[in-house]
């Protein structure tokens, strides 16, 4: 499959702490799959992982992000001539850039001026963020969804390969201005041997409760982004219609706090490690989502894995998982009132449930990471070994879009 030569790649990542998102889940999918015998990679990072990996590592200084605590964004000028030597010196055939951040134009205008290839993933949908964070300021929300698809075009056209999630994603892209050329569709996996029906286990979810009532779960962080003033609402018309369920929220953000005065009797888990969580999710009834924001949604297909059934937004990225009223069932994304009566058909028609959770156990099982790795590997050997296309190097893609500082 690969040659004598090993492929040096360098990995540029605002954040590369192991579990700390789906997008970091998806980078560690890969990073745990190396084949360190035929690649070699360098990983320029802001906040490093927690323990030890057996690669390179350029850390880049970063800045928390002043709406979002969890989060810290790179910022390469500071250390600019440090970071081209470090590249110059590590001499990569390939360049992986997870996001179009000031770290991933850096790394994009490197690219650029050495015409070494770039394939990036698209994590996360910046665009659907918007309407969150400018909901005080709402005449600002078309201007800054003007001036994100324009940094789209600047990084994505310019990317010689970008793994999208679902072709409701690629739909969106190209409807922003990104050429469809370099698009592929690269979906998720997912460990079935974590995620299954087995690790159903009412012990451990009626010690959280303390009772044996039907369990709905929302698996996520607390964000905003994900829709969380809807779930707020399916959680009071679930009390107003006196439905005898648990709630139960597990994950946490900076959301919590406003979530847990919303939701009085809800059982919050906070941070789940994997076998915790997989345990959750098999021994719950209903997994409600209603997140738009998802360029894929790997918990929903957690979910569907363990057998717990989805009932989430038709929107984003995640509606493309669910086939309605085959896997799961899809809603308006702001209509609390059809989650609840989704939710009700699930819990009511015990047969209807189990037809459901059989077709999304098999539909689940089709999304395997060592076939996924092993394609991106492929990838980026190919990347490696093809002509670079010519660049007019005067040209600086980040002009209009980030102060020129970022420029090499």
């Amino acid at each position: 499959m690969y040659s004598n030569k090993k492929i040096k790649v360098a990995f540029f990542a605002d954040i590369l702490t192991r579990d700390h998102d789906g997008a970091i889940k998806t980078m560690y999918q890969l990073i745990d799959k190396v084949p360190e015998e035929n690649f070699e990679f360098m990983f320029c990072t802001g906040t490093p992982p927690k323990e030890k990996i057996n690669h390179k590592i350029l850390q880049i200084p970063s800045l928390t992000l002043p709406f979002n605590s969890n989060y810290k964004a790179c910022l390469p000028h500071f250390s600019s001539n440090k970071i081209v030597k470090a590249l110059e010196d590590f001499d990569p055939d390939v360049i992986h850039i997870a996001t179009p951040s000031p770290l991933g134009f850096f790394g994009l205008n490197f690219a650029r001026k050495k015409h070494i290839p770039v394939l990036s993933i698209y994590h996360t949908n910046f665009l659907s963020y918007i309407q969150y964070y400018f909901n005080r300021l709402p005449f600002l929300i078309k201007p800054v969804e003007s001036i994100m698809k324009k940094i789209y075009q600047s990084f994505y056209n310019f990317c010689n390969m970008v793994y999208v999630p679902t072709k409701q994603m690629i739909i969106e892209l190209k409807d922003s201005g990104v050429s469809h050329q370099p698009l592929k569709l690269w979906q998720r996996g997912i460990d079935s041997n974590l995620f299954n029906p087995s690790k159903k286990d009412m012990h451990y979810i009626q010690q959280i409760t303390g009772n044996n009532k039907p369990c709905i779960l929302f698996a996520s962080r607390l964000v905003w982004e994900k829709n969380l003033e809807t779930l707020f609402n399916i959680y009071d018309e679930t009390e107003a219609q006196n439905l005898d369920v648990n709630f139960i929220i597990a994950g946490s953000g900076v959301a919590e706090q406003a979530a847990r005065k919303r939701m009085k009797k809800a059982f919050f888990l906070g941070f789940l490690n994997h076998e915790e969580l997989s345990k959750v999710y098999a021994s719950s009834d209903v997994f409600v989502f209603p997140s738009i924001s998802e360029t894929f949604g790997n918990v929903v297909v957690e979910a569907m894995a363990s057998g717990c059934v989805p009932v989430i937004a038709r929107g984003g990225g995640s509606q493309s998982l669910v086939m309605n009223g085959v896997t799961g069932f899809l809603c308006n994304p702001y209509d609390a009132r059809e989650y609840v009566e989704n939710i009700k058909v699930i819990l009511n028609y015990p047969s209807l449930r189990e037809s459901i959770q059989q077709n999304a156990i098999r539909f689940a099982s089709n999304f395997n990471w060592n076939r996924l790795a092993n394609e991106y590997f492929s990838d980026l050997q190919m990347l490696a070994y093809k002509s670079s296309p010519t660049f007019e190097d005067n040209v600086v893609l980040t002009n209009e879009l980030f102060p020129t500082n970022y420029a090499i």
